[in-house]
């Protein structure tokens, strides 16, 4: 009997703790689930799809680490889908459709046709392109704003929609997928975005006088006015020296590019010729 006692205590004595600690764990272990069910924050479901519909690359050139991290600034709105170079605009499309925007509507100009009229500050003979070059001495441009035409953009453009033109960087708008790529990769930021119904635009970023200008580029915009002025719509103004296009209004007449005298404000496409 007093044999049974002692084996039935020492049996509550391993069982007991046993049970309680089951019990415990049990009871913990709906509490996670409950907690975790009701803080839970949930992934929006809009992000796989997204995902889905990106070009699966994982190349970084978007700016984030992945498709799956593009995918959800796209969702936060937080990024562009333009930033996106490899996936198709018919993709592009369906991802604004999916995101209850509008698919972007860009075209990429080069705000600058000096190249070979520009003068230039010296010989460049390093090795790279104008990235490498505007470290030194800001560039071989005699002008501040000037395109050096040294390829960068061209090295960067995934699909191949750059080339240069008598040391100018020409975007070939049949080819361009308007990711923007050129644009963040330009040392002089004279790549531009215009929304897509702009005809004309200004092909000079140099903010100084005529007489300064002038002076370091031949094909650079004077500041005189003249296409404000004679603009019948009152699409142009003038800020800085340099002629600014309200595309809501431009009617793409012509007259600003028949009447500048620097013949720098150019129609889409034709710097190509």
């Amino acid at each position: 009997m007093y044999i049974s006692l002692m084996a039935m205590s020492v049996a509550l004595q391993i069982v007991l703790p046993v049970v309680l600690l089951t019990g415990l764990a049990v009871v913990f272990a709906v509490l996670i689930a409950v907690c975790s069910e009701k803080f839970a924050v949930k992934r929006d479901e809009r992000i796989d799809e997204v995902t889905s519909l990106l070009a699966g690359a994982n190349c970084g050139g978007c700016g984030y680490a992945g498709c799956d991290a593009f995918a959800e600034a796209l969702v936060k709105g937080e990024a562009e889908v333009g930033n996106c170079g490899p996936t198709s605009k018919e993709n592009k499309a369906k991802i604004a459709e999916i995101l209850g925007t509008s698919p972007e509507e860009i075209i990429v100009i080069n705000a600058c046709k000096g190249g070979a009229k520009c003068r230039e500050k010296y010989d460049y003979q390093g090795y790279g392109d104008c990235a490498s070059a505007e470290l030194l001495a800001g560039g071989t441009k005699a002008c501040p704003t000037g395109c050096m035409g040294l390829g960068k953009c061209v090295s960067e453009c995934p699909q191949n929609a750059i080339i240069i033109v008598e040391g100018v960087a020409v975007v070939d708008q049949s080819k361009c997928v308007q990711c923007s790529r050129c644009i963040r990769f330009c040392p002089k930021q004279t790549l531009k975005r215009l929304p897509k119904n702009a005809v004309y635009y200004v092909a000079c970023s140099n903010p100084g006088r005529g007489k300064e200008v002038r002076e370091v580029c031949s094909a650079g915009c004077i500041g005189c006015g003249l296409c404000a002025k004679n603009c019948p719509s009152g699409a142009i103004t003038m800020q800085s020296n340099l002629p600014v296009f309200d595309y809501t209004k431009c009617t793409a007449c012509g007259i600003c590019a028949a009447k500048c005298p620097s013949q720098c404000i150019l129609k889409v496409g034709s710097d190509r010729n």
